[in-house]
């Protein structure tokens, strides 16, 4: 049990640096696409629209179901996530955002110890796009990255990286502890596309929580990555966010 479940900086970074992110993530965005590549946000399980949609059978959106909702289900037609996705790993953004993150880590009274963060995710939602609900990472030994051999590691169905596995050796036997986002949009650019949290069914009255307090342009949310949460679908405009992972040693 942890007494804050996340922490929020309202207007932490200024309208022109929110649009110098926009503008390098839709650039990459656009790079990727010119040279034949794929800007689907994916998921490891395949559960995401686009690989669904491959398998030729009828898909439809999880929506707003509840963790326990999901579990239940013992078939995968319906899909946990319909967005585009660009990395970005420029030096000035790090700079930009680790005094946040400090602070949130200090003032929450979390005080994790994490010395690694992974590339950043600008996110881009258009209408009925969503992230149905997961969570970022595991707080276990589990939940560790490990590293990928190739010819040696076990690819998934398309050659791909398994879960779990990473080729950078400073995120080797690290999991992930805290997970950033920004919203990067002006006020009213888009509607619905709040991030939702579940802090379970022991939270009675409590349990679910949109963060409509980070709708401000430029505010910034950090939480544990083991908290379960979802972005709802977004039902007017295009909604832009840039998230952060930092990793460290599991917890003991």
């Amino acid at each position: 049990m942890i007494h804050n479940s996340y922490y929020y900086i309202e207007s932490a970074l200024t309208p022109d640096q929110c649009q110098k992110i926009i503008d390098l993530g839709l650039s990459q965005i656009d790079s990727v696409k010119k040279a034949g590549g794929s800007t689907v946000a994916t998921t490891f399980d395949g559960g995401h629209k686009e690989a669904l949609e491959k398998l030729g059978e009828p898909v439809s959106p999880q929506a707003d179901k509840t963790v326990e909702d999901l579990r239940k289900e013992k078939e995968k037609k319906s899909y946990i996530r319909d967005s585009e996705v660009s990395w970005l790993n420029h030096q000035w953004l790090y700079d930009l955002v680790y005094p946040f993150l400090h602070k949130a880590n200090n003032d929450s009274g979390w005080k994790y110890q994490f010395d690694y963060s992974e590339t950043f995710q600008f996110t881009k939602y258009g209408p009925n796009q969503f992230y149905g609900w997961h969570a970022d990472g595991e707080s276990c030994h589990h939940g560790k990255y490990k590293r990928y051999i190739p010819g040696i590691t076990k690819t998934g169905p398309d050659g791909e990286m398994p879960k779990g596995y990473t080729t950078v050796p400073d995120m080797v036997g690290k999991i992930r502890k805290l997970s950033m986002t920004i919203n990067l949009n002006k006020p009213g650019e888009y509607e619905g596309g709040n991030l939702k949290f579940d802090f379970g069914p022991h939270n009675q009255g409590k349990r679910f929580h949109e963060c409509t307090e980070i709708r401000p342009q430029g505010s910034i949310i950090i939480f544990p990555s083991f908290v379960y949460h979802q972005v709802t679908p977004v039902t007017k405009g295009t909604r832009y966010s840039l998230v952060l992972w930092t990793l460290g040693r599991p917890f003991v």
